[in-house]
Parts: structure tokens; sequence; C-alpha cells
């Protein structure tokens, strides 16, 4: 049997378990303190559910679950073909925070305050090709305020994220902000039609990856007229595309004018330490946006840490309604595999002291161990091995701050002192 775990999935070490409670634990205390509350919902989806729901490119990216007993026997002796493949399964792990919300809400609506302001701290998955960033399992953090459609839900989400990076040690972030509907009219204007601006949006929201030329390719690989293409090109590099530059463009000037407000309130009520910046090749790869879109991007972690935006359309997909909704998640797994290289410390942690004895002290051990827990420490009894210097080199790697021996002395040795 395989002792490592599947690729793209991790285990954790005790240090390391220790450093994703932290920060869990603190971003969960400022989304609490800003008057968001904490609910759960199933990874396991219903498959249709999953399939409806416009996540892009995620949809090819779900882990399906077989159907079960009788009900997959009778698919495979039915015989399986191309058309009948999605017959085999039933269910699906969920690849983001949002579509069970979606279904929560719709579920409980009844019993919820409107507008909603929920937190979702879980596990999510996707069947990705497992690489340096890039986990078929992984935490998001989010927030979700539903049931407005003012702009100063979007104020909300961002100074409270901005609070929660900041509080886990994040510095010189910027907010970058754009807007579905002002992005589909300046496509529209190129010459793509309404109906191809999703298929036009999910290549576009690849051009940090791949720039404009590459962008443009792909445009062209799924059959765009060549002119059209090349409008879009000019328009893209054609010198600074300012929010100001676009809005003269628009006939529509609303998705312009919300993001004006929403960018000189979040500089306004932070007291201009949260700066944001308009950028229209800010896409999001989700199809389910509707609106405003706004990721964080610091120059300190090289990308973005944290996205999000608004999807006034996907809770209706299960009440026949449409519901305003918007949300942030902060990008968890790339922010710990930066702070964990960097060594932190996790700050006014409690001391992990280890208290080692012989056979015959364990009840001395014991009151040791209590003396400390009434300090404020955390203490772990060991009976002392053979090779101790080797024991005592495992536990500051496994996180300890320090150790004491029964009967060798009174007080403990903290490890760097």
């Amino acid at each position: 049997m395989k002792i490592t775990p599947v690729k793209g999935t991790n285990d954790y070490l005790p240090g390391e378990a220790a450093l994703r409670d932290h920060l869990k634990k603190t971003i969960l205390d400022i989304y609490t303190e800003n008057g968001f509350q904490h609910i759960y919902t199933p990874a396991i989806e219903d498959a249709e559910n999953l399939d409806k729901s416009e996540g892009g490119e995620n949809l090819s990216l779900i882990f399906n679950i077989l159907k079960r007993g009788d009900k997959l026997e009778k698919v495979i002796e039915e015989g399986l073909t191309n058309a009948n493949v999605k017959d085999l399964y039933d269910l699906g792990l969920r690849y983001d925070l949002t579509l069970p919300l979606s279904r929560y809400f719709a579920n409980n609506r009844n019993d919820l305050i409107l507008p909603m302001k929920c937190i979702q701290i879980d596990r999510v998955y996707r069947a990705e090709r497992p690489q340096k960033g890039r986990l078929r399992e992984f935490i998001q953090c989010d927030i979700d305020i539903i049931g407005t459609e003012s702009s100063d839900a979007e104020v909300e989400l961002i100074l409270t994220t901005a609070k929660a990076l900041t509080a886990i040690g994040l510095k010189d972030f910027r907010v970058r902000l754009n807007d579905r509907r002002l992005l589909h009219a300046v496509l529209m204007d190129t010459g793509f039609e309404k109906k191809d601006l999703e298929s036009v949006c999910i290549t576009f929201d690849k051009m940090d990856k791949v720039g404009i030329e590459g962008v443009c390719a792909e445009l062209e690989e799924k059959g765009f007229p060549a002119n059209v293409v090349s409008a879009f090109r000019d328009l893209i590099s054609g010198g600074e595309l300012t929010l100001d530059y676009i809005k003269s463009k628009l006939t529509d000037k609303t998705p312009a004018e919300d993001l004006e407000r929403v960018m000189a309130d979040v500089e306004e009520l932070s007291g201009g330490s949260v700066k944001t910046e308009f950028d229209l090749s800010l896409v999001r790869g989700q199809g389910y946006y509707t609106g405003t879109v706004f990721e964080v991007v610091s120059d300190e972690f090289s990308g973005s840490v944290a996205g999000g935006g608004r999807y006034d359309r996907l809770i209706g997909k299960f009440l026949n309604e449409d519901i305003p909704a918007v949300g942030f998640s902060i990008g968890f797994e790339r922010i710990f595999a930066i702070l964990s290289e960097g060594d932190l410390k996790i700050p006014g942690g409690k001391k992990r002291i280890a208290v080692l004895y012989g056979e015959d002290d364990f009840r001395e051990a014991v009151k040791k161990a209590d003396a400390l827990r009434d300090e404020g420490n955390i203490a772990c009894l060991y009976v002392r091995p053979k090779k101790t210097g080797k024991f005592i080199d495992n536990l500051e790697k496994n996180g300890y701050d320090g150790f004491i021996i029964v009967g060798e002395s009174d007080g403990p040795k903290m490890f760097g002192s």
C-alpha cells in the first residue's frame, strides 16, 4: 500500500497544521468581528447542480462520484456510449463554495436575515494536473453578502477582506476592479456577438499568463473572425485603458459609475491604506459573475491572493427569481505556502513545552506539566528516550518551543535561547 498522499493533496506536520489553524482562526475572527456569520455546507453536491453552475473551465475539473449498487449496475448493463456517460454519476465534489452557498440560501431563505452576511472556510476539490501552486484539495476562505443590489456590499467585502489580509501579515497589496457589464459592452463594441461573450471572457482571463498575442491566438482558434480579433487586439494594445476612457465609450455609464463609487469609498473609508485600480483585463474565470469583479494582488507575493465578484443570477437557478449576491474569497493555500517558507512564528501563541521524565517520575512529571499549563503554556508528557539528543532535535522541528527534563532542572530550556 502507498504511504504518500494522493497527488495534489498534502499531509501537514504539526508545525504546519498549527500555522494553518492560526491563519484560519485569524481570518475567521476578523470576518466575525465585522458581522459575518459562519455556516457550513456539504462537500458533496448534486451533479446536475454542479453541471449547471456556469463555473467556467472549473466544470471540466469536477470530481464526479459514481452511482452506487443497482443504479450503477443498470447503467453498465445498458451499455456505455459517449451520449450517456453522464448517467454513470449523480454526485460530485464541490469545486468552490459559491454554488453550495447558492443552494444553501435557496433551501434556508425563510430562516435567514436579509441581507445575509456569511462566512465559509472549508475544503474544495478540483481535478487539476498537480503542480506547484495547483492542488486538488485546498481551503477557500469566503465571505458573501446575499440580498442587496447596492454597491455598498462590494465596499464592505473589500474592506473586511483587507482587514483579514493585514491581520495575517500581508502588506502593500492593492485591489484591482472591473465590471462584467462594462467588459461585455467593450467586447461587443469591438465586434463580438452577445452569445459569444462568455467564451471570449474565459480566454481573456488568461492574459496575465499568455499575454495579448496568446489570447488572440486562442480566439482565432475558437473561430472568431480575424477582423474582430484584430479590433480587440488594437483596443487592448492601444495605450492606457483608464476607467474614464472606457466610460466615455459607453452608452450606459452605470457600471463605470458604480466602479468609481466603490473605489472612492474603499480608499476614503480605509484612510487611504487600501489602494484600488481599474483593470479592464480582469475577468475572473467563473461564468456566473454578472457585475463587479475584483481581486487583491501583492507585489510581495507576486500575484493574486484573493478574488471575487457579483453573481446576481446564480441563486435564481434554484428559485426561478434573481437574488443579488456578491462574494470575496481569500487564496488560503497560496498565502500559507508563502508564509510557511518564511519561517513565520505565530504571534501571541502559547509556548509548547515537552516534559521528559523517567518511568519512575510520572507523578512528578504530571505536576510539572500542570504547573506549566497554569502559567499559560502547552505541556506534553514524554517518557525520556535513550537517544535524548535526537528526540530533542525532533521536538524543535515539530514546533516545540522548549523542554524540561524532570529531575534535572526546575524550569524549561527554551530553543534558541
